[in-house]
């Protein structure tokens, strides 16, 4: 849904958290909602701050590692309206990849839900004996569709992504995305944090080389589990969503996932907790404080 205060730009897209405009001929703004998803799901309320959070983190990112991204502007670009500092980012508009890059380190979700059926992940094969939240000997490349919002994405092979993308383009995004994982990966190991799994996308650049874009390494888009906890063959507490995810399959909610009826609105507890599991992310890993982030003040 377009922000009321954002009629100067042209509403281009809505996703499940962003909203995109146009700037010009050559900007994008993303705003990052306080919307929250799960299973499929847009859920109510929203979880208050988690698109300033979303940003931040992804800022944060931008800048430790170290690649080409699409940024063109800081946190408090002139080109941002007030009312949307903090969650919003001035972008270069770029071609993008119809793929979500996933890098997996560790065994958990649906890729283990493939390895239990057939041994293997997105076509890899992998060793017997793995189990929930089990580290992968190297991590690996497991690509899925861009599914449209509504939709669930499927998790696809390495051939898959060479007959639609291109040899060429198919093996940059495979080390590409593996690449910027050992980075991140490394980045959150020296914090306490482990790096479960992570997706990307891509942007495609004037010279044909690979862009990072959208968000990168936010709770949204990654799994982190706090390392001195960690215990292979458990479900891991995890610096996300699954707080709202354990409520909703929980017996408190009354709601039957394989139903048509839409999910029922989410307590005060369990948003107040989601929200500091956020926050937690955000400040342990960046070792900043959430509270010098710009945009308290505005209205969301």
């Amino acid at each position: 849904m377009a922000h009321p205060d954002l009629e100067s730009y042209r509403h281009v897209a809505s996703g499940k958290v962003r909203e995109i405009y146009e700037i010009d001929a050559d900007t994008l703004l993303l705003v990052a909602s306080d919307r929250i998803s799960a299973y499929d799901h847009i859920l109510s309320p929203v979880i208050p701050d988690k698109g300033r959070i979303l940003t931040a983190m992804s800022f944060f990112w931008f800048d430790a590692l170290g690649v080409p991204n699409h940024l063109v502007g800081g946190p408090t670009d002139d080109r941002i309206p007030e009312v949307v500092v903090g969650r919003s980012m001035v972008v270069r508009k770029l071609p993008m990849v119809a793929v979500e890059c996933v890098a997996r380190g560790y065994l958990t979700g649906s890729g283990l839900l493939d390895y239990r059926a057939t041994g293997s992940v997105c076509g890899i094969d992998l060793p017997t004996g793995l189990d929930e939240a089990s580290k992968l000997p190297t991590p690996i490349f497991t690509p899925a569709t861009k599914a449209e919002q509504g939709e669930h994405d499927e998790n696809i092979s390495f051939a898959h992504v060479v007959e639609q993308e291109g040899a060429e383009r198919a093996e940059a995004l495979r080390t590409a995305t593996l690449d910027i994982y050992s980075r991140g990966a490394d980045i959150a190991a020296e914090r306490g944090i482990i790096l479960a799994d992570t997706k990307f996308e891509f942007g495609i650049g004037d010279d044909g080389g690979l862009i990072l874009a959208d968000e990168v390494l936010t709770p949204d888009s990654s799994r982190y589990w706090e390392a001195a906890t960690y215990r292979a063959g458990e479900v891991q507490p995890s610096f996300d969503k699954q707080i709202v995810r354990n409520w909703l399959t929980g017996p408190a909610s009354g709601w039957d996932r394989a139903s048509d009826t839409p999910p029922p609105s989410l307590p005060d507890d369990v948003v107040a907790r989601t929200r500091q599991r956020y926050i937690d992310a955000y400040e342990w890993i960046s070792q900043l404080s959430f509270n010098d982030w710009p945009g308290a003040e505005v209205s969301r």
